[in-house]
């Protein structure tokens, strides 16, 4: 199993649980505000996120990613009873992706756990600002309570990323059936948010808790399972200066960098995007999607 923390997002406010129900599943969801540096935000829903431990060297899963066991303790086999995949969608690669689109001297920023009301403009507004599109892994009851926040992101050109509905991080233990549910109402939940016929199309398991079937499920339904290189470890909130050394000392690891948006008070987010994405550009960074 992998290894829970103590640590859990400081976005568990001052009100009564409600609990979303999608397909069977129940998502945790608090109803409280959020905190801003700039003061007290709107009331918004937050997904209870928690975070595995930190032994993910070079950005990868602390469990052996692409492992061919299955998490119920079969033998690896695909349920052939599954969702089938909706027509026309064909060529979606299964393997997970830690490269851009363009390759080369290139970065792609991807961003995780919203949206927010309170912390998603405030990281569009710096993406704008420096030109650069990135890829916004949404947790899906998150989406369908803001869904203005995911319009405005795919207004502005970026892209969308199912992060499940309950952002369960021992998922990878858990039978096929309920990763199934867990990455395909999430991924109907951001798409219905989105509205205009929007697609996501990429999937990334929470705490890189991929298993063989959970992303057939997903390449299968049009979505690239997306790893990451860089762990900025933001959610921490280590300080702005960490987050951005972080960023600086392992890109060698590779081009896809981690960054969140939802979850807690965000402004060293913010504070390290709006330094990193002009030193990226003058290091000579172009800023490109993740390969599909």
């Amino acid at each position: 199993m992998a290894r829970l923390t103590a640590h859990t997002r400081r976005i568990v406010m001052a009100a009564a649980a409600a609990v979303v129900m999608t397909g069977g599943v129940a998502a945790a969801v608090f109803l409280g505000s959020d905190t801003s540096a700039d003061g007290p935000g709107p009331a918004l829903a937050h997904s209870s996120v928690t975070h595995a431990s930190d032994d993910k060297p070079g950005g990868k899963p602390s469990h052996p990613v692409g492992d061919d066991s299955a998490p119920d303790g079969s033998d690896g086999s695909r349920d052939a009873t599954g969702p089938a995949a909706p027509a026309g969608v064909t060529g979606i690669s299964e393997t997970i992706d830690h490269a851009t689109e363009s390759g080369g001297k290139s970065v792609s920023i991807t961003i995780d756990d919203g949206p927010s009301p309170v912390w998603t403009p405030k990281i569009l507004d710096v993406l704008k600002r420096y030109g650069v599109k990135a890829t916004f892994c949404m947790i899906g009851p998150q989406a369908k309570a803001n869904p203005a926040m995911v319009k405005r992101v795919v207004a502005a050109g970026h892209r969308l990323c199912d992060h499940t509905v309950s952002h369960d991080e021992a998922m990878n233990k858990k039978p096929v059936p309920y990763q199934s549910t867990e990455v395909l109402d999430a991924q109907k939940m951001i798409e219905q948010a989105a509205g205009g016929g929007a697609k996501v199309q990429y999937f990334r398991a929470p705490g890189g808790a991929f298993t063989p079937d959970n992303r057939h499920i997903a390449a299968g339904h049009g979505m690239r399972p997306l790893g990451w290189n860089v762990d900025t470890k933001d959610w921490k909130q280590p300080g702005t200066a960490t987050i951005v050394n972080t960023v600086k000392q392992e890109l060698k690891n590779g081009p896809i960098v981690l960054f969140h948006d939802g979850g807690g008070d965000r402004a060293q987010t913010v504070a390290a995007l709006k330094e990193l994405l002009p030193w990226l550009a003058q290091q000579g960074y172009t800023f490109s999607f993740p390969a599909v």
